[in-house]
């Protein structure tokens, strides 16, 4: 029955083929957990054994590590599918698994570096020579100055951007577009790459310098997601910053640092492009640990 489910998922649901292949394991040990509990069959499972499977995942045993919330989760889904499916197909008459909820993962916090961090980044980043570090300075200070994901940033055209106004716009998630404005410094970094660097990169590709990609690479082509990580990864080497950095720090610090200086968590929200104000607020936690840090430096009854 596990085969005929996971071509189901395969066929009619278009899974990918990583998902399949971790469905299969995760079906694979939850079979191996039945038979050693002395289930012989679908038709014996009983809700029980689909929660002591989750138990099981979770404290790991002599064969298995314990797994994450995340991975446990995964494998949870994957039982509770099968059993459903085995519903539909008539081979039981109820649905065990139902009610056995996968595992929350930990929520993480975002990352977010501090202000002078965020400086030193983009200082570094505008320290190479020639057109490189005209480009690489106006990208970080564009995701900084407007929370971009960097696949809005490097996806965004010329035509995209209205300096005179100082607005760009970006396309979100599900093809949703906002207009966000953009701070003075990037909007100067911005005017200084279109204008001394841009056209240099545009002459060996096929761009041409008005309109396409906004940002390019050494070739004249649009600047890569991947790219604009090397650009993230060694501006932050040089800057000799040793905190973890990823393509979303400088959009995690935008966020945090405006919620910081006071601003309105729906405010944020529309900046962000999040559909839900719920998705923002986990950013407010961020500046709530920030608060007791200095709460308990600063406030005398506060010390121990």
């Amino acid at each position: 029955m596990v085969s005929g489910y996971l071509d189901h998922l395969t066929v009619e649901r278009g899974l990918a083929a990583n998902t399949i292949a971790s469905y299969r394991r995760d079906l694979r040990r939850y079979a191996e957990f039945l038979a050693g509990a002395g289930v012989e069959g679908m038709g014996e499972v009983g809700e029980s054994d689909v929660a002591a499977f989750l138990v099981a995942l979770r404290s790991g045993d002599d064969d298995h590590p314990p797994l994450s919330a995340t991975s446990a989760a995964r494998a949870v889904v994957a039982v509770r599918g099968l059993h459903r499916f085995a519903l539909l197909d008539g081979l039981v008459g109820d649905d065990v698994a139902a009610e056995v909820k996968p595992p929350a993962p930990t929520r993480r916090l975002p990352k977010a570096i501090p202000v002078e961090q965020v400086e030193a980044l983009i200082t570094a980043a505008g320290s190479l020579e020639g057109p490189r570090g005209l480009r690489d300075r106006a990208l970080l200070e564009l995701l900084y100055g407007t929370g971009a994901r960097i696949s809005e940033a490097v996806g965004l055209a010329v035509d995209d951007l209205d300096l005179g106004s100082a607005a760009v716009r970006l396309a979100g998630k599900g093809g949703k577009e906002r207009v966000v404005p953009v701070g003075s410094y990037a909007v100067r970094a911005v005017e200084e790459y279109l204008v001394r660097a841009r056209p240099a990169l545009a002459e060996k590709g096929r761009s041409g310098v008005r309109g396409g990609a906004l940002f390019l690479n050494a070739r004249g082509g649009p600047l890569s997601r991947q790219s604009a990580w090397s650009i993230l990864r060694d501006a932050a080497e040089r800057a000799g910053i040793d905190a973890e950095l990823s393509p979303h720090t400088l959009r995690h610090s935008f966020a945090t640092h405006l919620l910081d200086g006071g601003a309105d968590v729906r405010v944020v929200q529309e900046l962000l492009g999040h559909a839900s104000v719920t998705t923002t607020q986990v950013y407010t936690l961020v500046t709530v640990e920030r608060l007791r840090e200095v709460y308990a430096t600063s406030h005398p009854r506060a010390l121990r």
